[in-house]
């Protein structure tokens, strides 16, 4: 077997067997075929496509290239979640102690930021003393003491993942529907949970803008994953504006402590709920998403689900009290608002704008291993429906990276559109695929 033949057949449109994949994959991992091959395969794939089959056999291979998270020791059931990225998306945080309340386990593998897109991981670390690069071991145990846990994708898991994420993304080929759900899939199947969960953005802040593109990719997703012996459903949930009224790491934490605490905004509370109830009936616990909502919300309004992430922030290092009192959370020294140009109602709010206006205050990195300031981000105060006056502040940027602030505020202000006449609602949840 050789590569080029390989790289040959994709181009010419056919269709490569499971051994002729796995082949490829491990003679990558192990640095038998150059970057080169490879990235002249990931580019026929691009223009190609892989058949269902294929993309089965191509996540399937990736999981193999590591080693496997074993939580069959836990008593319980185990349940994951997975967002396609978006701006203000503090649902993990939420979500993990909620579903660990509830009685499931939940270890949820997340990562950094990447692109206008925050990372859970730099969110969860804006806590002061918050360890989250464990070994699978404590992940394993913390587990089973816990029932939750957020760490970082460690090394262990999934390579091929790694090496060829690494390389689509200076190759132009990250927007293939078969690498992007061979990507997610093989992270979720390598972290052993028995159900999960998948939450598709669309729209501006999302990298799925339509929802047509949206669907697809959902659609995917959970015919591959239950087909390689998962239980998988999907939410495609719309990411126009950004969810909730922070986006930002430290201040995300605290958006999230309101949230467990039974209040804060709607719509992030709404998403929350919706992803946790697809969990309880994938697993049995719920006999409808509205008798598993029902069950969820009681969990956050009598304050379970904010006593279970205690508990997840102190077995992590983290100092609880700032858990108790946000306050203690990083904070910025400088904080400059953005005030309506006219009077009238705001008709959109560009979520990819804010996005990328957190990263230039700070709370992004614009190089690999740069540091982040974990206080820097946007906090609105004004969405979409509503009315503002003119001179009314729309926002506060919470500066991180003084220099940038010109740049950051000029992509707030453009961010809102404001016109005369209210904007008709819109939903949320845009379609639920099982």
């Amino acid at each position: 077997m050789r590569a080029v033949d390989l790289i040959e057949k994709k181009r010419d449109g056919g269709e490569l067997t499971p051994a002729e994949i796995r082949w490829l994959v491990q003679g990558y991992v192990a640095g038998r075929i150059p970057d080169y091959q490879m990235a002249a395969f990931l580019m026929a794939v691009y223009f190609r496509g892989m058949s269902e089959a294929e993309t089965v056999a191509l996540t399937q291979s990736m999981v193999e290239s590591g080693e496997r998270m074993d939580l069959s020791a836990i008593p319980g059931v185990k349940v994951d979640k997975h967002s396609t990225g978006g701006v203000g998306d503090t649902v993990t945080l939420v979500l993990v102690p909620l579903m660990a309340a509830s009685g499931l386990v939940m270890a949820k593998l997340s990562g950094r930021a990447l692109g206008h897109t925050g990372g859970t991981i730099d969110k969860f670390e804006s806590i002061p003393g918050v360890r989250t690069e464990l070994s699978l071991g404590e992940i394993v145990e913390q587990a089973k003491r816990v029932g939750a846990v957020i760490a970082d994708h460690t090394a262990e898991l999934v390579p091929a993942d790694r090496l060829l994420y690494e390389l689509r993304d200076v190759t132009g080929t990250v927007p293939s529907l078969p690498l992007i759900a061979a990507s997610v899939l093989s992270k979720k199947i390598a972290g052993g949970a028995d159900a999960i969960v998948l939450d598709v953005k669309c729209g501006d802040g999302a990298f799925m803008r339509t929802l047509p593109e949206a669907r697809r990719l959902a659609e995917t997703l959970v015919r591959v994953g239950n087909r390689l012996g998962k239980k998988f459903a999907a939410l495609v949930t719309a990411m126009d504006q950004p969810l909730g009224r922070m986006a930002g790491n430290a201040l995300e934490v605290r958006q999230a402590i309101e949230v467990l605490r039974g209040e804060g905004p709607k719509d992030l509370r709404e998403v929350v709920l919706a992803l946790g109830a697809e969990l309880l009936v994938l697993v049995g616990e719920a006999s409808s998403p509205k008798e598993g909502q029902e069950k969820l919300a009681r969990l956050l309004d009598e304050g379970k689900a904010f006593a279970k992430f205690r508990e997840l922030v102190a077995a992590q290092g983290g100092d609880v009290r700032a858990v108790e009192e946000p306050e203690r959370l990083p904070r910025a020294a400088q904080v400059v608002e953005v005030l309506a140009p006219q009077s009238g109602y705001v008709q959109a709010l560009r979520a990819r704008a804010i996005g990328l206006a957190c990263g230039l205050l700070g709370a992004g990195r614009e190089v690999k291993g740069q540091r982040i300031d974990p206080a820097a981000g946007v906090e609105l105060l004004a969405k979409v429906g509503d009315a503002v006056e003119r001179g009314q502040p729309l926002a506060r940027l919470h500066v991180g990276r003084p220099d940038h602030l010109p740049e950051a505020r000029k992509m707030v202000e453009e961010a809102f559109v404001i016109g005369a006449t209210p904007p008709a609602p819109s939903p949320l949840i845009l379609d639920r695929i099982v």
